[in-house]
């Protein structure tokens, strides 16, 4: 059962997932087609398609393909411009019950997304991981939460400002999240941080709020070496910390089970512990939960 309040992007239909990849590679659009029913059946209120690198052309056939095994919303995963349009394009609003698709995501580099709207009105991910400043050839990692506050602000701002009639609740901030498993910088408190921020904001009222969670687990092993898992109650526990905070939405995984986790769990101990050390200190914390 899901946990109340939390709204769920099904992940899987997506080509960095290396399982997933191999049904791409193979052209297995049954698999994937079984990919998205799954997920409609286990409680995804979006259904997320990333082909990668394919052609639009791809995108848009297999947007269509999807929608004829559920009628849940998908959310279209690229940074392609292209590619989104050619899935706004496919992508039948009857078919998902009048409601809109998710653009998955619009960044300060790539604010020129927004134009897509005239293709089909969308939920835009707004992506303020990084920010832009005047003069710089490429994005800067935002280290704070007050910067990425900042950039949240001047994403929601152009989001107003270049879409007539737009809320704040038509929008999802993502803070972006990190590896825990290679944090020595604090990324988790500037997540955590940030959605503090955001969320006792006013002028972010109504706003959504979300994270990639698998992003969290990545590079760290399934379970303990005496058997015990591992990703999942590491990701039960950010969200523990997290949803008071705001977040009520993920890019997550509709097999694994997420829960609020009681105080004085171990996964929720060892990320109150991290939240308290610094530098390597976290990673040595996060080797004996896991170890």
């Amino acid at each position: 059962m899901a946990i109340p309040g939390l709204t769920i992007i099904g992940e899987s239909v997506n080509d960095s997932v290396p399982s997933t990849k191999k049904l791409f590679d193979e052209n297995d659009i049954p698999g994937l087609l079984e990919l998205a029913r799954g997920q409609d059946e286990r409680g995804a209120a979006w259904i997320d398609v990333n082909v990668g690198s394919r052609p639009p052309a791809f995108m848009a056939d297999l947007v269509r393909r999807i929608q004829s095994v559920t009628a849940k919303p998908l959310s279209i995963d690229t940074p392609d411009p292209a590619i989104a349009e050619a899935g706004l394009r496919a992508y039948d609003l009857e078919r998902a019950g009048g409601r809109q698709p998710i653009l998955n995501s619009i960044s300060p580099l790539r604010l020129a997304m927004f134009d897509l709207w005239a293709v089909r009105p969308f939920i835009p991910i707004l992506m303020s991981s990084e920010r832009f400043e005047r003069g710089a050839s490429s994005a800067n990692a935002n280290k704070t939460a007050e910067e990425t506050r900042e950039t949240a602000r001047t994403l929601l701002e152009e989001a107003r400002r270049r879409v007539s009639g737009f809320t704040s609740d038509q929008a999802i901030i993502d803070p972006g999240i990190a590896p825990v498993a290679s944090d020595s910088e604090g990324q988790l408190k500037r997540v955590l941080d940030s959605l503090a921020l955001i969320h006792k904001d006013p002028s972010f009222a109504g706003v959504h709020l979300s994270v990639g969670l698998s992003n969290f687990t990545v590079m760290l092993p399934s379970k303990t070496r005496d058997g015990s898992p591992v990703k999942g109650p590491l990701e039960s526990a950010f969200l523990t910390l997290a949803m008071p905070l705001g977040l009520d939405t993920i890019i997550g995984s509709t097999v694994r089970k997420y829960e609020i986790l009681p105080a004085g769990h171990p996964a929720l101990v060892c990320l109150q512990d991290i939240l308290k050390l610094e530098g390597y200190e976290t990673l040595i914390r996060l080797k004996e939960f896991y170890g």
